[in-house]
């Protein structure tokens, strides 16, 4: 005999899965590099070269960032860059909160690794034709160190996703 589902659960099924795909629609660029196993070496840059995009359509940039439970930090600084084509670049240090004071971690995941969104700019416009890079790379020092680590553990990726804010493409 075969048991039929709720129509409830049909529901949130297929309000999930238009969702996930409507997310999906506005991405125009998502990668990520793998960081070394030793760490996040305070030399090594995680460097994205955009595809050419619209100059007149504003876009959405974030950060994200897979890490896991040897993360030895409640918040990341990092220091992102962004290359126009015309030579201009644009640097910001930055600092997230990775986990709540409780020590609990942020981002979604149910096993010791998170994955984390964050928010790097938002509706930006890449005003000149070309390709543009952005660049990324850890800042994190301790207390009365002002060399910085040499080695974050606890990152396993770090990566670049570009959105579209309009809702056709």
């Amino acid at each position: 005999m075969v048991k039929k589902m709720p129509l409830s659960i049909i529901s949130l099924l297929a309000f999930a899965l238009f969702a996930l795909l409507s997310c999906q629609q506005n991405q125009i660029f998502n990668q990520s590099k793998t960081i070394d196993e030793n760490g996040w070496h305070k030399d090594s840059i995680a460097s994205f070269k955009l595809p050419v995009l619209d100059t007149i359509n504003p876009y959405n940039i974030f950060i994200n960032i897979r890490n896991t439970n040897s993360f030895p930090f409640s918040n990341l600084y990092l220091i992102a860059e962004v290359n126009h084509p015309n030579g201009k670049q644009q640097i910001d240090t930055l600092q997230y909160q990775m986990a709540k004071p409780s020590g609990e971690w942020l981002g979604v995941g149910a096993t010791s690794v998170k994955e984390n969104k964050l928010w790097y700019l938002q509706n930006f416009q890449f005003n000149e034709n070309g390709s543009y890079r952005i660049n990324i790379n850890q800042a994190m020092r301790t207390n009365g160190d002002p060399d910085g680590l040499l080695y974050l553990k606890g990152i396993l990726d770090v990566g670049i996703q570009v959105e579209s804010t309009s809702q056709q493409r």
